[in-house]
């Protein structure tokens, strides 16, 4: 295998908001890598109600099966459509990481699991290109949450010996990494819902995937209350390492809520109200777990909508807040490039989970391989 050949890698994942799937093409550089190439296939508008019913619990054995092979097409029609757009060969690909599609995440079950879709098998016959799958569940095994698993590459891309800095991924759900300058152990977990709600709660009112910009929200107002009532969950008080998902802030979550209000608010106030939900949990886990003297670094799709930056620069001030774009790679792409990193990892015997963040027993490699075409 050639120096050329080792060096790429490619990342598929596709978040809590269950909208499409992100693929990123990075080459391997000095233990860590750059951005080559990245796109997103959105699901069609059919697949993606049914990924929402099945994370919901309904549907038949025989359904979720079905599902998870139209799944592992997805992935696997999004990694050739990528590597077509940037006239890359698969077999210049080392191996794709694709962290699936998860649909319910219980880490702290009686019988913890994560359950992830998209068969890695149909993305390494359909690809051609060795697959790294499964990345959760040797976390768990280990008495772990199984998540996040981005913190690692975090502090591979993101770690300063000159300033302390925090990375916050905004995808459904955000999730911080406290990255230390003194080089202490990384640090991270979920902090509670990023988009997932904002998404769920504007395509409910607005019949859209989700509020673009952040327009809608910001045509309404915080409703103090409100935003108590939602902040008093149990779940922002416990310590990690922690770990959630759409089962948990879902839309019978917020549902429930509103129900205990004796007037009803207006849509656009609940929409502003939940960014601020998202920025104050966000900056509370920050102020409680970090030095406070961070550079707050955001990334994840939420980074992208104007009203979310802008409350948690707020929460957070003085604090200087940007985006990972400013330090290398761009906002969209860092979780498509991570499991692009964890497959790496795992190609080369190397752990990819962090125990301080996870809470897991010991340091793993994580995933099952699924060979590509033989030569």
């Amino acid at each position: 295998m050639n120096e050329s050949t080792e060096g790429l890698f490619l990342g598929l994942i596709s978040g809590t908001s269950m909208d499409g799937v992100d693929a990123a093409l990075v080459r391997r550089r000095r233990g860590t890598v750059e951005l080559v190439a990245a796109n997103t296939t959105r699901y069609p508008p059919d697949l993606a109600r049914t990924l929402v019913t099945a994370s919901s619990g309904r549907g038949s054995c025989e359904e979720l099966g079905a599902l998870d092979v139209a799944l592992g097409d997805c992935f696997a029609a999004a990694a050739n459509a990528l590597l077509a757009g940037a006239g890359v060969a698969a077999d210049a690909v080392t191996a794709v990481g694709s962290h699936g599609q998860t649909l319910y995440h219980a880490p702290d079950a009686a019988y913890p699991f994560s359950l992830q879709i998209g068969d890695p098998n149909i993305i390494a016959a359909r690809t051609g290109i060795t697959t790294v799958a499964d990345f959760r569940r040797r976390d768990l095994a280990l008495g772990g949450q199984g998540a996040p698993l981005v913190p690692a590459f975090h502090h591979a891309l993101f770690y300063s010996d000159s300033e302390n800095r925090c990375v916050v991924n905004i995808g459904g759900i955000a999730n911080i990494t406290l990255l230390a300058k003194d080089g202490t152990r990384v640090t991270g977990f979920d902090t509670g819902p990023g988009n997932a709600l904002l998404d769920q709660w504007a395509a409910a009112h607005l019949g859209k995937p989700f509020d673009e910009e952040g327009r809608w929200a910001r045509t309404g107002h915080v409703l103090e209350m409100l935003l108590q009532q939602l902040a008093n969950d149990p779940f922002f008080r416990r310590p990690p390492p922690k770990s959630t998902g759409r089962e948990y802030f879902s839309p019978g979550w917020l549902r429930r809520q509103l129900e205990a209000l004796t007037t009803p608010p207006s849509p656009a106030d609940v929409q502003r109200t939940l960014c601020e939900l998202t920025a104050q949990t966000i900056a509370s886990a920050i102020d409680r777990f970090g030095p406070g003297d961070e550079r707050v670094l955001l990334c994840g799709g939420g980074a992208r909508n104007p009203v979310l930056a802008e409350a948690i620069a707020q929460a957070l001030a003085p604090r200087p807040v940007t985006r990972t774009d400013d330090y290398g790679l761009q906002a969209d792409w860092v979780e498509g490039c991570a499991f692009a990193w964890l497959a790496m990892r795992t190609i080369n015997g190397q752990p990819g989970n962090l125990p301080a963040v996870t809470g897991a027993r010991e340091a793993a490699v994580l995933g099952g391989v699924y060979a590509g075409r033989l030569e």
